[in-house]
């Protein structure tokens, strides 16, 4: 008969088994949890697979593993943020489409005088300044419509500009308590850690500092950190591939030029100089592509295109005077409305076997057509005459409509898409006003997805858009990729991952001097807010670094916002909203962001962390 001893000995080890098991499965949950984020971390540095892949590689990986649940995994297509960026998309394209950035794009440019530095420096400053009372994604979405018009304006590179403007943004969610989530959750933690909250601007001094030192960041290294090149841009790829000059001038016929009564075909533009007209301004109505037929009048102006010498040789010949400054003709000719394109000639079509005379296609469609493809032989300059074979194919220019009524004709084939020219007129005003009741919703403490994809919804219900239109401008590569990395975030923290990691990093320094110790809590809120959202970094590092203050002595406010401020040091890699947000229309890969965005994260602590000691700890 067994006594109580054995019972006891028995009872013991059953404990003690449970006790081993239940470390054993979390141990196991967060080696698997660690092992998936090491994987991400190489796929996204690789690039063996694009972006959007690695994310959705990621949130499949997760619920097989029993990380998470399959509902939690795909949780991420119905979460605040990817709700709020699709919104965000919207609200910029409507602003956009609306007409309102035009406005504003002109005076910047003109103020820029043709830097391409001191341009940054305005545009950096005006978003950042910007992010200090708004969300920083909506400050984005605000300049990002803007800064794409100034490129196309100043010829300044896109990619050269979108980077530092997203980085602005990030940093001045730093500049007050209110400009971003980890500032404003941070003083509830406070609070519920018995410790006295902040004031609107008791961060400001940091933001500021952090802020400044973005922008020299990319004033002083921005032309060997940023890349040069510009995004697949229809129009730049079809100029380049067929080597169309790229010389435009705006000429004025004086009353004295002998162009004066005679017609476009008989200035012998295309047989000498291989030039081209691709508009026309009479009595402020401006015409693409005037037919052969057109008679020069003085006071007309036309926009020419050729080579170099060339175009100012007809101009001296012909005493013409060149327009440098805006003029409606030039505003026409940048707009997003007209540009080059590409097109086929249809097997077994009418043109077949007649020239570009004889169909009359200036007259017809309202194009220029500048390049013939046949045989693979390339032929320019008078081209009208040449006839038209099946698979031949003409490079044109003109308003996207006319290229598209082209392509609609049944005789020609547009090898791409070409911009569609909206339906509904502009409204600016309308635009601005949704824009702005979608900030004033989420100021006044309404979640940001319903208060943006409020406003989103405005515009279509006022016709700013079309609900097509809001569709065509979601960036799915950016919503997939978000979508997919926010599970990774829960899975850290459910499986205690993120807390292993917090403990085994303050270990290694724990007894050190206070600066070593807050730089290892400013790292780990950099670490953790690259694969969870900074508001979840904050929540989950706050509380564990005021713990850390009172056991080394310091102040535990201190280390609380030193973690707030450190969730927004998000640059290396694009997992920040913003950064998501420029991804595609930058053109950027994971490298520039590493390029760039390394230097401004050891940049961002060793401003941060300073700053926070003097003026907190």
């Amino acid at each position: 008969m067994r006594g109580p001893c054995y019972c006891r000995f028995v009872y013991d080890c059953e404990q003690l088994a449970g006790i081993f098991g239940r470390w054993w499965s979390l141990t196991t949950e967060i080696a698997l949890t660690l092992g998936v984020l090491g994987l991400t971390v190489i796929l996204f540095v690789t690039e063996l697979f694009r972006v959007d892949v690695t994310a959705i590689l990621v949130m499949l990986l997760l619920p097989w593993l029993g990380l998470v649940e399959p509902l939690e995994a795909f949780s991420g297509f119905a979460s605040n943020a990817v709700i709020a960026m699709m919104a965000v998309m919207i609200l910029g394209y409507g602003i956009d489409a609306s007409g309102a950035m035009k406005r504003l794009a002109t005076p910047i440019t003109r103020a820029a005088a043709g830097s391409e530095s001191r341009l940054l420096g305005m545009v950096s400053a005006a978003v950042g300044l910007a992010s200090a009372f708004m969300q920083n994604i909506g400050a984005t979405i605000l300049f990002l419509p803007a800064v794409r018009r100034i490129s196309r304006q100043s010829g300044f590179s896109l990619p050269r500009l979108l980077m530092p403007l997203g980085f602005a943004a990030i940093l001045g969610g730093t500049l007050t308590m209110v400009a971003s989530g980890p500032m404003i959750i941070l003083n509830d933690l406070l609070r519920q850690g018995g410790q006295d909250p902040f004031g609107l601007f008791s961060v400001t001094p940091v933001g500021l500092a952090l802020l400044g030192a973005g922008i020299v960041y990319f004033l002083v290294a921005g032309r060997r950190l940023l890349p040069r090149s510009e995004p697949g841009d229809l129009e730049e790829d079809l100029a380049e591939e067929w080597d169309i000059p790229a010389s435009v001038r705006i000429v004025d016929i004086p009353l004295e030029s002998p162009l004066v009564g005679r017609t476009v075909e008989e200035a012998d533009l295309w047989e000498n100089g291989g030039l081209h007209i691709l508009a026309q301004s009479r009595r402020g109505d401006v015409l693409f592509s005037p037919w052969r037929g057109t008679v020069f009048s003085a006071g007309d102006r036309y926009a020419l295109i050729g080579e170099q010498a060339p175009l100012q040789s007809f101009i001296e010949a012909n005493g013409l005077k060149v327009e440098g400054g805006p003029c409606d003709l030039r505003k026409k000719l940048e707009s997003e409305d007209a540009g080059f394109a590409e097109v086929v000639v249809r097997p077994r079509s009418q043109v077949q076997g007649r020239s570009i005379r004889q169909i009359a296609l200036r007259k017809r469609f309202g194009v220029e057509p500048l390049v013939v493809v046949s045989a693979g032989e390339r032929y320019r300059g008078d081209i009208s005459d040449r006839p038209l074979r099946g698979g031949d194919t003409l490079v044109v220019h003109g308003p996207f409509s006319s290229i598209a009524a082209l392509g609609r004709s049944g005789d020609f084939l547009l090898t791409g898409k070409v911009p569609e020219t909206r339906g509904l007129p502009e409204r600016p005003l309308l635009a601005v006003a949704m824009f702005a009741l979608g900030i004033a919703l989420a100021i006044l403490g309404f979640r940001l997805s319903l208060s943006l994809m409020t406003a989103a919804t405005g515009m279509v219900l006022l016709r700013v858009i079309t609900i097509d239109e809001a569709y065509r401008a979601v960036e799915w590569r950016t919503v997939f990729l978000l979508a997919g990395l926010l599970p990774l975030g829960l899975a850290m923290e459910r499986s205690g991952a993120a807390s292993y990691l917090a403990s085994a990093a303050v270990s290694m320094v724990s007894g050190t001097h206070p600066l070593l110790l807050m730089t290892a809590v400013a790292v780990l809120a950099t670490l953790f807010t690259l694969f969870m959202s900074n508001v979840a970094a904050t929540v989950l590092l706050a509380p564990l670094a005021m713990i850390m203050g009172a056991d080394w002595g310091m102040d535990p406010r201190a280390l609380a916002i030193l973690v707030a401020v450190c969730a927004s040091n998000s640059f290396v890699l694009p997992t920040h909203q913003v950064n998501a947000l420029l991804m595609a229309p930058g053109g950027y890969r994971n490298t520039d962001y590493m390029k760039a965005g390394g230097g401004m994260t050891l940049l961002f602590i060793a401003v941060a962390v300073p700053l926070v000691y003097l003026l907190f700890a």
